[in-house]
Order: C-alpha cells, then sequence, then structure tokens
C-alpha cells in the first residue's frame, strides 16, 4: 500500500512539473495603425499577438495570455501586479512631445521597476526607458531609417535563445536615444543607431527596431510618409526589403526575456 501511494505522488509530481509555466503580458498601447492600414494589417495590438503567440507556439513549456492596455488613452492596470510583465509598443508621438499620458506612462513604468516587474521596449517604447530614467532620447542626426537595418549584438544575454551574432529587423523612427540611463548596458548597435537595444540590470530590456512589423506593413507605411522621407531614404527603405529579418527570434527572445530566462 505504501509503495503504491508513493509511486502515485511521484507520478502526480511528474505530471506537475510537466505543465507549461503561464505568463500574463501587458501589451501597453501607445498608438494605432492609421485607419486606412487596419483591414489589411490589424492594429499595434495584434501585431505583437502575432509575433508573442507564434514565439511561444516553438515552445512547449511556456503559454502565454496577452492583455491591451491603450495607454495612449490613460488607460492603465489599476496595479502593476495584474501581468507578469509589460511590453511599451511603438509611436508616432516622440517621448518628449507634451503629452499628459506619457508622463503617466512613465510614472507607470518606474511603478513596475520599482516592484521588479520585468519590462520591454520597442521603439517609442525603447526611447522612453532612456529618457524618462536619466538618458536622453532627441532627433537622430541621420534623420529617418526605414526599412531592413542589420544590427550587431555587442552584449550577449542569457535569454538571447536561440544565440545570434546579427539580426535584422525593419525600422521606421527619426529619433534615437542618444543617451543611456543610469545603469544601463547597450546590447545592440548599428552603423546608423549607436544604441539599437540596452538592458538594465535583469528587469528591462528594449530594441529600437520593429520584430511586429512584417515587410507589407513596412511597404504601405514608408509610402504613405514618402514626401515626408525624401527620394533618397524612401527608395533606400523600400530597396531594403529584400532583405532577410529575424523576427520570429527576436520573439522568442522577448518571452525568454519576460519569463526569466
Amino acid at each position: 500500500m505504501s509503495a503504491t501511494s508513493t509511486a502515485g505522488s511521484s507520478n502526480a509530481t511528474s505530471r506537475l512539473s510537466e505543465q507549461p509555466m503561464s505568463l500574463k503580458i501587458g501589451i501597453l498601447q501607445t498608438d494605432s495603425v492609421l485607419e486606412e492600414f487596419q483591414p489589411e494589417f490589424g492594429d499595434y495590438p495584434a501585431m505583437f499577438a502575432d509575433l508573442l503567440n507564434s514565439a511561444a507556439s516553438r515552445l512547449d513549456d511556456l503559454s502565454i495570455e496577452l492583455v491591451v492596455y491603450r495607454v495612449a488613452e490613460s488607460e492603465f492596470p489599476d496595479a502593476v501586479s495584474r501581468c507578469d510583465g509589460y511590453l511599451i509598443t511603438g509611436s508616432r508621438q516622440s517621448v518628449y512631445d507634451d503629452l499628459p499620458w506619457i508622463g503617466e506612462l512613465a510614472d507607470f513604468v518606474a511603478q513596475a521597476m520599482a516592484a521588479n516587474v520585468r519590462i520591454v521596449g520597442i521603439c517609442f517604447g525603447h526611447q522612453l526607458l532612456a529618457h524618462f530614467f536619466g538618458g536622453l532620447t532627441e532627433p537622430a542626426a541621420v534623420g529617418w531609417s526605414v526599412g531592413v537595418h542589420e544590427t550587431r549584438v555587442v552584449d550577449p544575454q542569457p535569454w538571447m535563445q536561440p544565440e545570434r551574432s546579427e539580426f535584422a529587423l525593419l525600422s521606421s523612427h527619426k529619433d534615437q536615444v542618444a543617451r543611456l540611463p543610469q545603469g544601463a548596458r547597450i546590447i545592440a548597435r548599428s552603423d546608423s543607431c549607436p544604441c539599437a537595444g540596452f538592458v538594465i540590470g535583469e528587469r528591462v530590456m528594449t530594441l529600437q527596431g520593429h520584430p511586429e512589423f512584417n515587410k507589407s506593413y513596412a511597404a504601405a507605411l514608408m509610402g504613405k510618409r514618402e514626401s515626408l522621407l525624401g527620394a533618397e531614404v524612401f527608395a533606400r527603405g523600400m530597396d531594403s526589403l529584400a532583405q532577410e529579418t529575424h523576427s520570429e527570434i527576436v520573439g522568442l527572445w522577448i518571452l525568454n526575456f519576460l519569463r526569466g530566462g
């Protein structure tokens, strides 16, 4: 009787250990896709859902739940503990624009950081995590960066699995991080962007590029902004779309980071 009971207990423990980790991720939405593009491409939370759900499907030991907060409309979680981690999206706004919700977002991020909740910043999110925490974001001397940009990993992190020494993502930005926040380390750089990603300890990771974009959306967005970009930047950006991107790998990196990998 005792041996049978022990075996049953062991089997139950084994079954419990095989249960995937559950991760609740808050998407802090700082902008929306232009209405004319939404029927074809959806909105930014849907893009991130596609990216992260695809990555999660490759990880047998992880399941994810995504919750969207429209922070550009001052919609925030009522407590930072509502999610296991947060991802700040890109935005057409600049982090130094005088908009109330940007300051509110910085305050919320500060609370999350103080509570040791993990934060991922993408493009605008990357810039905000520098600008409001001791660093500086400003217009880039090189002007707009659009299309596919190759980035070098200069400080490999444990969560960068599978490993790569370089990766390429779609970009769409005219601002850049000019000075790092206190305690930050650059993890990635490119020829046109000296700070293409950074970490602060084990709780913050950022990237300037857009792993959630696909090439069709990037092309449509560049077409909409052709006169703003100028003929040379537009042509170079469109030509770059022939290059390979590594969004799927970066999606895995984001999940590995958020779950503490």
